[in-house]
This record gives structure tokens, C-alpha cells and sequence, in this order.
């Protein structure tokens, strides 16, 4: 997304700096000492008595805990590390991930998931077409273009990883597969924290919202598990989906252009923040937007704030 360039007057300017000094003045208010914000070279407040554990992005300098990364402050137990703010996708076990196919190869399929390492779907980690569980054969390995071809996108989990560091996925379930009729949006992987539901239904849309843990959106079409056959004697896409679908787009490109974390929440504010000032689809990508996304989501942190306090 950092690709979209939004041009801004002078009064534009002012208020988005405003805003987002606002923005920085509440982030610092809810922080504490457990998870405050360093740079490089920062000293770390802890109890050297308690046995602290140094862990990534600290060292020990003249008998002090130093920070070697900007980022945040953690701490688990005794461990002490720095988590980045703009750091590369690093998978975990149970992640939920979209990825593009690149290359189908005996057995399995290669994905594409914004990770240092190509990720490898098995043809034994995935439901079969006809739902029934049996051992693959040489006719299933063959059939495997049916399944999924080069450039088809496919949501998953993160099962494993391997002894060279290959990156293993698992499709066993009816909510992955392929993905169609939809966008794909790719965004920061930070932007998007990891959260019990990454699958959401806006049944007021008609619309499914995937946020990929590797920094991949899916906004499609909502398709129900038993409809499969349907959708695809279904050449189309009703109008009003295909609205809803650019609508909820351009609200996560607008958020991610000004470096928000996405959340279902926070989405659906911006998607109806747009409806209620009659934009069209395109100018949700303007400036004027941009800057009252912005000064929205001040108004939004400073009552959570009060109702906190």
C-alpha cells in the first residue's frame, strides 16, 4: 500500500500532523514502564537482582540493560526483549495465512506468503474435493491442478516448520481453500496482530474479510460451504457485492497508508464513515478522507480512554 500517494494542501498537512502528534500523546499516556517504546541505545528499567533474562534486541552495557532495536518493550516472566514495530512476517504455529500458488510440484504446492522462505502445502495436509478421508494415490497427485493451479490464492494455517527451515501449511478444514472472487490486499505485516478470529463475515456486506497474519487481506465474495458447486456454474458477481467489496478495500488501504492496526472494528468505522458522507468508492482514497480517518480515530482512542479511566 505505500505505493498510494496521497497529495495534501497546507491546511491538510496541519491537521494530519495534529492528528497524529494527538495520536502519539495517547499512545504514550496508556504505556507503562512493562511496555515502553525505545530506540537504540535506550536503557531498559529492570531489577538486575531479580535474574533478568536478556532476550532479542538487548544487550549488557557498563552493568545496564541496553536496547539494540527500536521498537516496544516485553516481558515474559524474567525475559526481556525488544519486539520491532516494522518487522518482517515471522510465522507461528497456528498462524492463519492467504498466499498465492507459485509452482505445482509432486506432491505438494509451493505458496507465495510474504516470507523470507516460499511455504509448502502437502497434498496429504488438505481435504480432498470429495470430503473423504483416505490415503492419497497417483490419480489425486495427478488431479492436483483441479485443486489448485499456479496463481490461485488459498487461505491456511501454519502447521510446522522443518529441519531446513521450510515453512509447512494445513488446509484440513472447510474455512481454507481457495479463495475467489475477491481482492487481495497486501499490507505491513505489523499492521495486523494476532487475534482469536481472523475470519470474519459482514453478513450486512455480503461480504467475507480474511486478515492473513503474513500481512495478506482477502476481501471477497461470502461463499457457503455447501454453495461451492453453485458458485462455479455462477459467471458473476452481483453489482452491489462487487461495491461492497471495493468499498471495504479501500478502507484497508486507507488504514494502512496512515498506519493504523487493523481490526474488524476499526474497518467497519471507516467503511461507514465513508457511506454516511456520501463518498464515492475512489475519493475514499483522497486526502480529505485520509485526514478525517485520522482525527476519527483520535475522537475513538480518547473515549476509550475516559470509559477506562
Amino acid at each position: 500500500m505505500r505505493e498510494l500517494r496521497v497529495g495534501l494542501n497546507q491546511t491538510q498537512k496541519v491537521r494530519l500532523q495534529s492528528a497524529l502528534k494527538q495520536l502519539e500523546e495517547l499512545s504514550s499516556r496508556v504505556s507503562n514502564s512493562s511496555t515502553a517504546s525505545v530506540t537504540v541505545a535506550d536503557t531498559i528499567p529492570v531489577n538486575l537482582e531479580d535474574g533478568v533474562l536478556k532476550g532479542h534486541g538487548t544487550t549488557d552495557h557498563n552493568g545496564e540493560v541496553v536496547a539494540t532495536l527500536c521498537g516496544v518493550v516485553e516481558r515474559v516472566n524474567k525475559l526481556v526483549y525488544v519486539r520491532t514495530l516494522r518487522a518482517r512476517y515471522k510465522p507461528e504455529i497456528g498462524d492463519i495465512i492467504v498466499g498465492r500458488v507459485i509452482e505445482v510440484a509432486p506432491k505438494q504446492w509451493r505458496l507465495e506468503i510474504n516470507f523470507s522462505q516460499d511455504a509448502v502445502l502437502m497434498l496429504s495436509s488438505m481435504n480432498l474435493p470429495d470430503g473423504i478421508q483416505r490415503r492419497r494415490t497417483a490419480v489425486d497427485e495427478l488431479n492436483m491442478r483441479s485443486i489448485f493451479e499456479e496463481n490461485n490464492v488459498i487461505c491456511a494455517e501454519v502447521r510446522g516448520f522443518q529441519h531446513d527451515g521450510s515453512l509447512h501449511l494445513q488446509a484440513r478444514s472447510q474455512k481454507y481453500g481457495k479463495l475467489e472472487r475477491g481482492q487481495l490486499l497486501t499490507v505491513p505485516p505489523y499492521l495486523v496482530k494476532r487475534r482469536k478470529q481472523h475470519f470474519h463475515h459482514l453478513e450486512q456486506y455480503g461480504v467475507d474479510l480474511i486478515l492473513g497474519c503474513n500481512g495478506f487481506i482477502w476481501v471477497g465474495e461470502h461463499i457457503e460451504a455447501n454453495e461451492d458447486e453453485m458458485m462455479q456454474e455462477k459467471a458473476f458477481t452481483p453489482f452491489v457485492t462487487r461495491r461492497n467489496i471495493c468499498l471495504i478495500a479501500n478502507a484497508v488501504r486507507v488504514l494502512s497508508v496512515l498506519g493504523f492496526n487493523l481490526s474488524l472494528e476499526v474497518i467497519i468505522d471507516t467503511v461507514e464513515a465513508s457511506s454516511s458522507s456520501n463518498l464515492d468508492i475512489k475519493d475514499m482514497l483522497g486526502a480529505e478522507f485520509c485526514v478525517q480517518t485520522a482525527e476519527r480515530e483520535v475522537q475513538r482512542r480518547t473515549t476509550l480512554i475516559k470509559k477506562k479511566g
